[in-house]
């Protein structure tokens, strides 16, 4: 026999059931189950061989470049715990023989595309993929693949067979490698004009990952607000027009006649006495004492309000983007109720 004669391209056949990428893409240990050695595999990578190891512990069964989805799965087959032996596909898997990745994710960059931005750069242009470990994982970053670690995994999305961290989560952990203020603030923008994400949700992760001392991402934040409060304020347009609802007098400030400022309303039905106040607060870093401050006074407000006979309908950017019929069907029963309650105080309305 001749030792030194190449082996023939392996095609291992206990990996058919598995799908597509997988037959493509298989880690040491699932050609160890399959009868390959790590020394044959090692000898299909020498140069001009049918494989490649594109990470540790990781091959690639053709010799061309990797696609973008090869390269997604070989990420997380490297950063994810191997799962053991008849562990059954994610819940509601179309497909029964969708790999399964247990305790990592893509994020950063890479899950924002996949999530659909156009912001952010292709996925073969990507030098490196992000993916989202827990903490003790014991594993370290390799070429192509940077790990994350965090204390608390989210529950992941599927995005074309992938398990993709939350566009907030994705958001900070981009951000956290980004120096260039125009681009943290495109990718801020684009999450809320987007229609990806609440501001708020976005600058709860960005506090998480102890981003708002950096006073690139504090501008972008900035914006990221006012951008928010825009659009939430058009949501309360629509929702009034699109659902039938009177027309209000738009951001107004309210007083006691000669007495107090009583607070500004997004928009008044003077003759039901009837208010909505949009809750576009944000947590900010290390303001704990400043956004409870913020919501009592919120609080105190409406309180205030409601002691004059005049009804607050509190509503979040959130519940105007997901449930807009159920806020309207709300805002409806309190202007039909006002017939029901005592006559409100005589308030003064002047434009905001």
């Amino acid at each position: 026999m001749n030792h030194n004669a190449p082996l023939p391209p392996l095609s291992p056949r206990p990996l058919r059931h598995l799908s597509e990428v997988q037959r493509r893409v298989v880690t040491a240990d699932r050609l160890r189950t399959s009868g390959v050695s790590v020394a044959e595999a090692n000898e299909q990578c020498r140069p001009g061989g049918p494989w490649q190891q594109i990470l540790p512990g990781v091959f690639l069964l053709h010799p061309g470049p990797p696609t973008s989805e090869e390269r997604l799965h070989a990420v997380l087959m490297y950063a994810a715990r191997e799962p053991a032996a008849g562990v059954p596909a994610q819940p509601g898997a179309e497909d029964p023989h969708r790999p399964v990745y247990a305790e990592a994710m893509i994020t950063g960059l890479a899950a924002l595309t996949l999530h659909g931005f156009s912001s952010t750069p292709p996925l073969l242009s990507l030098d490196r993929i992000d993916v989202l470990v827990p903490r003790m994982r014991r594993l370290r970053s390799a070429r192509g693949a940077r790990l994350v670690r965090t204390s608390a995994l989210p529950a992941a999305e599927q995005v074309t067979g992938v398990p993709v961290a939350p566009v907030p989560r994705a958001l900070a952990d981009a951000v956290t490698e980004l120096t260039d203020a125009g681009a943290v603030r495109r990718l801020l923008t684009e999450a809320v004009r987007g229609g990806h994400c609440e501001p708020a949700a976005v600058v709860r992760e960005l506090n998480e990952a102890r981003l708002l001392g950096r006073p690139h991402v504090v501008d972008a934040v900035d914006s990221l607000l006012a951008e928010g409060r825009a659009i939430a304020e058009d949501r309360l347009y629509r929702m009034v027009q699109e659902y039938g609802l009177p027309d209000p007098v738009w951001n107004v400030d309210l007083r006691l006649p000669g007495g107090p400022h009583l607070g500004g309303l997004d928009a008044y039905w003077p003759e039901q006495a009837v208010a909505v106040e949009l809750d576009t607060r944000a947590p900010r870093q290390g303001h704990r004492q400043d956004d409870d401050a913020l919501w009592s006074e919120y609080a105190r407000k409406r309180e205030h309000l409601e002691r004059l006979g005049i009804t607050v309908v509190h509503i979040t950017p959130r519940k105007l983007r997901d449930a807009m019929e159920q806020q309207a069907t709300v805002v409806r029963t309190a202007l039909m109720a006002s017939g029901d309650r005592d006559p409100a105080a005589y308030v003064v309305v002047l434009p905001r």
